[in-house]
């Protein structure tokens, strides 16, 4: 078996290589003058190869793995597994105006006809249930921050109130305060554009305390500075942040800081200098298991 990498991820699929005691070579990538990409794989490839490459910013990197794995199967790969921490195109899962694209599906099934298994963290889903119902392949697999976050918050603070910012949040903030006996409260939060939302705080005496807002995912980081702000306002001691997905769209960092919070701590599923919360491990453990 292989690790295939790419520049704006190598550090993680090396950690990862490391994990699994497997090599590691990165794909050569060059970009052309009017936008397209070649890209160069080392040719003595393996019957198993593993593609390890987040998908923030994903449309030039989309057409960049199509490229890879048809490459891959001209040189012998038999089974192509996609290790992507962040899934993109997820959240359109319906077509909410007539002749809108439904991206999830599209995307979906453009990945499971390029890859034999797919291997992603807290993907953005909505009114599905399970990954392979967006990705049809048997081993569309879903896994979950909960653990290395708590790891890592209890390393950080004997005590603290974790908030989740929306009901979508729950599921990840009860999963983390149950293995390290935090208390949790969850807030409410109306958007009504891409950087206009509307937080409201649950009936919680948050005065004097640590609280830790927890979200899946930050872009425009409007809802993790509005819930900051309220809590500030609440009394809170701190008001520190731990995101999954670190995107940090535009002027989204400088904006959750100048909110008030003291901390903010994102796993290294997308390259940031926030990511401090490695991945490698729950990521091999789950190669380990399809293997």
């Amino acid at each position: 078996m292989l690790i295939l990498a790419f520049s704006d991820y190598l550090p993680q699929a090396q950690r990862l290589a490391a994990s699994l005691n497997l090599p590691v070579k990165e794909v050569f990538l060059h970009h052309f003058p009017d936008g397209e990409s070649l890209v160069r794989l080392p040719v003595d490839l393996p019957e198993h190869v593993i593609v390890c490459r987040s998908l923030n910013q994903p449309n030039d990197k989309l057409i960049e793995l199509m490229l890879t794995a048809n490459t891959a199967r001209q040189l012998g790969a038999k089974r192509l597994t996609l290790v992507a921490p962040y899934l993109c195109y997820m959240r359109q899962d319906i077509a909410n105006q007539p002749g809108e694209a439904v991206s999830q599906r599209i995307v979906g099934q453009l990945l499971a006809n390029l890859f034999d298994d797919v291997i992603t963290v807290d993907p953005h889903l909505h009114r599905i249930s399970s990954l392979d119902q967006a990705i049809p392949l048997q081993n569309a697999v879903s896994l979950t921050a909960a653990e290395p976050i708590a790891r890592f918050l209890k390393q950080q603070l004997t005590h603290a109130v974790l908030l989740g910012p929306d009901d979508e949040s729950e599921q990840w903030v009860a999963a983390i305060a149950d293995k390290i006996g935090f208390d949790y409260a969850v807030a409410t939060k109306r958007r009504s554009g891409d950087k206009n939302v509307s937080v409201t705080l649950p009936a919680f005496d948050f005065a004097d305390k640590s609280v830790v807002i927890i979200d899946d995912m930050a872009s425009t980081g409007r809802t993790l500075a509005q819930a900051a702000e309220l809590l500030m306002a609440a009394g809170a001691g701190q008001v520190c942040a731990v995101v999954t997905h670190p995107l940090f769209c535009g002027d989204a960092e400088q904006h959750i800081n100048k909110a008030g919070v003291g901390h903010i701590w994102s796993s290294d599923s997308i390259s940031h200098s926030t990511a401090c919360i490695y991945l490698n491990e729950l990521l091999a453990r789950a190669v380990r298991v399809i293997m």
